[in-house]
């Protein structure tokens, strides 16, 4: 009979600390969540956009969500530092996105287990330009000459030599791997024929060339961009250059990649849903941060999206009414 009262006190004193726990944890509020948003160097885009949504997230979801915007080397090293742990929100390009959840090109000795979609925010024109003297009017007009093709391990030269093996060229060209600036002053002295850019229109290397030679873009047709896309390039969309840039005499069809946000497997659903929220209904505010930031919309936040959604973020677009395709559904 002791041993039995021994053992009902026993139990009650483990309930009531059982419950003194839980009610503890109840009603000591969580500390928030901590994102580390890495972005890019202080003179471009990725920073700017990323400190001011740093600040929206503080502002706005500052009881779920602390964050912070580090400048850093952009999307490779970005997609690195995810996968390490160092970030778990990036801005990053859709193409080098696909790179890394695919395990590609500059990622072959290890894909980056943890990246998930979140959103696509503006495009990043690929442009073909050369001399307007040039007689090259298409891709094929390509065989033979001297391509500079982006600097060497860049997205640009990985973008280049996709579009040109599709298109049945790249084996027929002599490759010069040369940065946006080293490019168009090859392009001015004659020293390549042709140069492939890829950056937001219009392009600050490409209008110095354009103000002491005449040029023109080579177009990449719609039959060119279905090929790409039966090959599983999904990260491509189309664009047009309109005539006024860079004094081109008429629009010219082309092809671009997008920039975008990529997360962590490891962000909570919430947190990558309220993340979105945030953005989307401050977006106003965000897009006072760059011109750049005009193209984010939330009708085309899928848009060359090619890796699988965050769960969190594909609950926000099914919240909106926005139509998830399966190849990205979590």
């Amino acid at each position: 009979m002791r041993v039995s009262r021994t053992l009902l006190v026993a139990a009650i004193v483990v309930i009531v600390v059982v419950v003194g726990v839980l009610a503890y944890y109840a009603l000591t509020p969580k500390a928030p969540y901590k994102i580390t948003i890495y972005t890019g160097g202080t003179g471009g885009v990725y920073y700017p956009l990323g400190v001011k949504l740093a600040d929206l997230l503080n502002k706005y979801a500052g009881d779920k969500i602390t964050a912070s915007a580090s400048s850093s080397g952009a999307s490779v090293a970005n997609a690195r530092a995810l996968g390490s742990g160092d970030a778990n929100l990036i801005f990053i390009q859709n193409d080098i996105a696909y790179y890394a959840y695919n395990g590609l090109y500059m990622f072959s000795g290890g894909k980056i287990e943890k990246i998930r979609g979140l959103v696509t925010l503006y495009p990043e024109i690929i442009q073909i330009i050369v001399r307007a003297d040039s007689g090259i009017e298409s891709i094929s007009d390509l065989r033979g000459k001297r391509v500079a093709v982006g600097a060497a391990g860049s997205g640009t030269a990985v973008e280049a030599e996709i579009i040109l093996k599709a298109a049945g060229v790249w084996d027929e060209i002599t490759v010069q791997n040369l940065d946006f600036t080293q490019a168009a002053q090859a392009l001015k002295l004659g020293q390549v024929d042709a140069a492939f850019v890829v950056a937001g229109i219009p392009t600050s290397a490409v209008m110095e060339l354009a103000a002491t030679t005449p040029i023109n873009l080579v177009e990449i047709p719609d039959e060119l961009l279905n090929t790409l896309k039966q090959q599983g390039y999904t990260f491509f969309v189309p664009h047009t250059v309109p005539k006024e840039t860079y004094g081109l005499n008429k629009d010219v069809k082309t092809l671009a990649v997008r920039a975008m946000l990529a997360i962590s497997s490891d962000v909570p659903d919430d947190i990558a849903y309220t993340i979105l929220k945030v953005m989307f209904d401050h977006i106003d505010e965000l897009k006072q941060a760059h011109s750049r930031a005009q193209d984010i919309s939330i009708e085309k936040a899928l848009d060359g999206l090619p890796i699988k959604l965050h769960p969190g973020a594909a609950k926000y677009y099914q919240d909106k009414g926005i139509t998830i395709p399966s190849e990205i559904k979590p």
